[in-house]
């Protein structure tokens, strides 16, 4: 597909002036302070590479356990007892009669997201994944329905996920919801902070008006090239300082469109910079500790970030961070531990420096993933899935609950499509619908951010309190 002017800028420059923390930001910012009541957040956790939602959420009543077991006890037998029954951590969750005589546990993993769920700051959304429209085995199997475009595929889905089309989509709906709250007035002034990533850009933050931007890990990133002046002695370092505030103050003076776009967007990018300076410079620090890890840092950032929302003018933003490495084919026993782990003491942190900052009530986390896993194993891992369970947090949320249906611990049922690979009961767009709805959206603004959402009866998962 032929990329249109706009297109071209927004790419080359998310590219060209990689590192800068806030890229395009308007040098005609103007700071009011957003009430708490005013602001809302969604900070979308990304687990690349297909976690597995059965290691996560395990069946605890006795005869569905052991039906789990059976299935998967060559898996089992590598835990070496930390998937064992008595070690689970068992959920209590206030819709239980939903599930007649079924119950679930988290995996040991995750005692945070445990106590979240039991004080009622956090729920599973059971059986997520991407759909066009409703599925079962036995319309998948005679071709009777419409499925995702290239299953099982790790860069197809999780395109997918984020942007409803396979790889090469342009448009996420997290950048296409950005952009209504845009045209509605929310963020009219800042338009180009509303989406912000430290996991690279991707389709999900970015849409048709606003464009997604790098947060640094360790504050303002630099732009590379004006960085490598380090390097050079301290005449030739003045030439370019001197230069680079001419080109602040007077801009790009040359005839070609095109270089005149791009130079404007690299001063914006500069001016981003210094914006956001001074309103970390002037924040309070925050006292939660975060974990070391990965992700920890990235919601470190990103928790500090919403701090300073009121000098950034920000009353609606959208977050996106990622941990990589659930492709776990093998040696999962071993790994995919360590993971949930990084997962849950991450979240957990996030989720008291909301406290901290008096917003547990307006910002909602939320977990995606390419897909689920089978429920089969291969020895000492498992393959590429379809549907799977999926955390989200917050004040705001309707907590302990296990939204939607668990299928069984068993092979052949009405959603098994083959190998243990479960069809998705709530497809991404309604999981994402219900997000957008609490975010501020109103259906037809939802729905021209979804196009698939009109093959579905349900648009709203009730994930939050009324």
């Amino acid at each position: 597909m032929p990329l249109s002017r706009r297109d071209f800028l927004r790419y080359s420059i998310a590219s060209s002036v990689a590192g800068a923390s806030l890229m395009g930001l308007p040098n005609s910012i103007t700071a009011h302070a957003a009430s708490p009541e005013s602001y809302k957040a969604l900070v979308c956790v990304f687990l690349f590479g297909g976690v597995d939602g059965h290691d996560l959420l395990l069946p605890y009543d006795l005869p569905s356990y052991n039906g789990f077991a059976n299935i998967r006890q060559s898996l089992l037998n590598r835990y070496q007892g930390a998937r064992d029954r008595e070690n689970l951590l068992q959920l209590t969750p206030n819709n239980s009669a939903q599930f007649g005589s079924r119950t679930f546990a988290l995996v040991p993993e995750m005692p945070m997201i445990k106590s979240m769920f039991d004080l009622g700051r956090a729920s599973i959304v059971s059986n997520v994944g991407p759909l066009i429209e409703p599925v079962s085995a036995q319309s998948f199997a005679n071709g009777s329905v419409n499925i995702p475009p290239r299953l099982f595929s790790h860069n197809d889905q999780q395109s997918i996920w984020q942007a409803s089309a396979p790889e090469g989509a342009q448009f996420g709906w997290g950048g296409l919801f950005a952009d209504a709250m845009l045209a509605a007035g929310e963020n009219a002034n800042i338009g180009d902070f509303a989406t912000l990533s430290t996991a690279g850009v991707g389709p999900f933050l970015t849409g048709k008006s606003v464009s997604p931007y790098q947060i640094s890990l360790a504050g303002t990133a630099g732009i590379t090239a004006l960085q490598q002046t380090n390097s050079v002695n301290n005449d030739f370092r003045g030439f370019l300082d001197a230069a680079r505030q001419r080109f602040l103050s007077e801009g790009f003076t040359g005839t070609n469109i095109l270089a005149r776009d791009i130079a404007s967007k690299f001063k914006n990018g500069i001016e981003a910079n210094e914006v956001f300076d001074t309103a970390r410079a002037s924040a309070s620090l925050l006292t939660t500790e975060f974990p070391t890890s990965g992700l920890g840092s990235q919601l470190k950032t990103v928790a500090e970030t919403i701090s300073i929302r009121d000098s950034l003018s920000a009353t609606r933003q959208i977050f996106f961070v990622g941990l990589g490495g659930f492709d776990t084919h093998s040696n999962q026993a071993a790994d995919l531990p360590i993971l949930l782990s990084q997962l849950d003491s991450a979240l957990g942190a996030f989720d008291l420096a909301m406290s901290e900052l008096g917003l547990s009530q307006n910002v909602t986390t939320f977990t995606a993933s390419d897909f689920g896993r089978t429920l089969t194993v291969n020895g000492d891992g498992t393959d590429h899935g379809w549907g799977g369970n999926q955390i989200v947090m917050g004040g705001a949320v309707r907590g302990n609950n296990i939204i939607g249906e668990v299928p069984p611990p068993l092979l052949g049922h009405d959603l098994d499509v083959g190998n243990g690979r479960v069809a998705p009961t709530i497809s991404v767009e309604q999981y994402a619908a219900s997000l957008g709805r609490w975010w501020g959206l109103n259906d037809t603004e939802i729905m021209n951010a979804l196009p698939n959402l009109k093959n579905f009866d349900s648009t709203d998962l009730a994930l939050f309190h009324a």
